[in-house]
């Protein structure tokens, strides 16, 4: 007999849980686009923004997810035959290199596999190798959502500096920003990305680009960007409609505000000690159930390389998908699929699954969500460890 009668539970990387004030602000007629409130709301946004990206720099705002915002970000920096390099760490940063490729781009590829981070010395020797400096940008995912591999971006601007590279730095913040920390200008990204269905809270439908100074400069030299896409109207508007290439996405604009109110009056401090805790929760139980032999594998092993927004893990055989499948028919929990962990032994990634922990979480959603876990492992007969809602339980009490 389902149990999975009420409010249902998102645990994917995203869309992320959307709070009440959101769905709230979002339930109203639709308004005036050309003057009044929602013009002044819009440009009230923007620093708030920028408050999130912890930059001073720029932000274009699109109607599209991430792939578009993949797609901004790289059409005003590069004319079509420049050349990029692109730090892969899983499945999204292949899916950016091939929008690269499909731009135009020529397309040169550092894959350090979906268990490891980013090598700066090795990052570095390549920039070295680049002695004409044809390399207009390096492009790399703070996180993977697919692998769950956090990159810190201070080794690649060291990378970089230590190279004397002048390529611009490009972060991939979709499933990282409002989650895992992030600080674009002291950390030296140039171009920063993200979407607004992950760590905003907000329905997919709309994506950021913030633009440091070294990429402004950088568009000047692009010869033909498409009126859709190119940033430039989009970062100085001068006309409301600007901010959005025609017509402004309204309600998730209403979503969107409730969103930076949220935010804001928590704390990006306090946003990611929050996700850092829940998210050593959730590991102290994933490690119990995978000791004495137990089925459960996180994909990365080294904590210190872990998101705090996703995690990857492995329950062999066809386990991953029984267990999603289970928790959503007998809990109304959604569990992420094992996006690109494709292997010979495992040809359709069945033996993985993904667990998003971002954007409005707390305690006792985690506790929940792996309770439920357990619950599903021990009817799909998985081998487990003993004591992991124990250990969860003790990294909230201590934090």
């Amino acid at each position: 007999m389902s149990l999975a009668a009420g409010r249902p539970y998102l645990a994917i990387p995203g869309p992320s849980v959307m709070p009440d004030a959101v769905l709230q602000a979002m339930h109203q007629p639709a308004p005036n686009i050309y003057e009044g409130d929602i013009v002044d709301m819009v440009r009230g946004m923007v620093p708030d923004l920028q408050r999130v990206a912890r930059t001073k720099g720029k932000v274009a705002i699109y109607i599209a997810n991430g792939h578009g915002a993949w797609e901004a970000s790289l059409a005003n920096i590069a004319n079509p035959g420049d050349r990029v390099l692109v730090c892969v760490t899983g499945r999204f940063g292949n899916g950016w290199a091939e929008m690269a490729e499909g731009l135009g781009l020529e397309v040169d590829r550092l894959d350090f596999g979906k268990k490891t981070g980013i090598d700066g010395a090795r990052l570095e020797e390549a920039l070295r190798a680049d002695s004409s400096h044809s390399y207009k940008a390096v492009l790399f995912s703070h996180v993977d959502t697919a692998t769950s591999l956090r990159n810190d971006p201070r080794v690649l601007r060291a990378a970089l500096d230590a190279a004397g590279h002048p390529a611009l730095l490009m972060a991939d913040c979709i499933a990282s920003m409002g989650c895992d920390e992030f600080e674009m200008d002291d950390w030296g990204v140039d171009i920063a990305m993200t979407g607004s269905q992950k760590g905003l809270m907000v329905p997919p439908g709309l994506s950021f680009v913030f633009v440091g100074p070294k990429a402004e400069e950088a568009r000047k030299s692009v010869k033909r960007v498409s009126r859709y896409w190119d940033w430039t109207p989009r970062i100085d508007p001068e006309a409301f409609y600007q901010f959005f290439g025609g017509t402004a996405p309204t309600h998730h604009l209403f979503g969107l505000r409730a969103s930076l109110d949220i935010i804001h009056a928590e704390g990006m401090e306090q946003i990611w000690h929050r996700h850092a805790t829940l998210a050593r929760a959730i590991w102290a139980a994933c490690e119990a159930w995978g000791a004495d032999n137990g089925a459960l594998r996180m994909n990365v092993a080294d904590p210190k390389l872990r998101s705090h927004a996703v995690t990857a893990l492995g329950l062999g055989g066809k386990n991953g998908q029984a267990l999603r499948q289970w928790v959503a028919q007998n809990a109304g929990v959604t569990l992420g699929i094992g996006l690109g962990m494709e292997s010979e032994e495992d040809p359709r990634g069945e033996g993985f699954f993904r667990i998003g922990h971002m954007g409005h979480l707390n305690a006792h959603m985690v506790l929940g969500m792996l309770g439920t876990l357990q619950a599903g492992m021990t009817a799909i007969g998985a081998h487990i460890g003993p004591g992991a809602l124990d250990a969860a339980a003790t990294v909230i009490a201590e934090a």
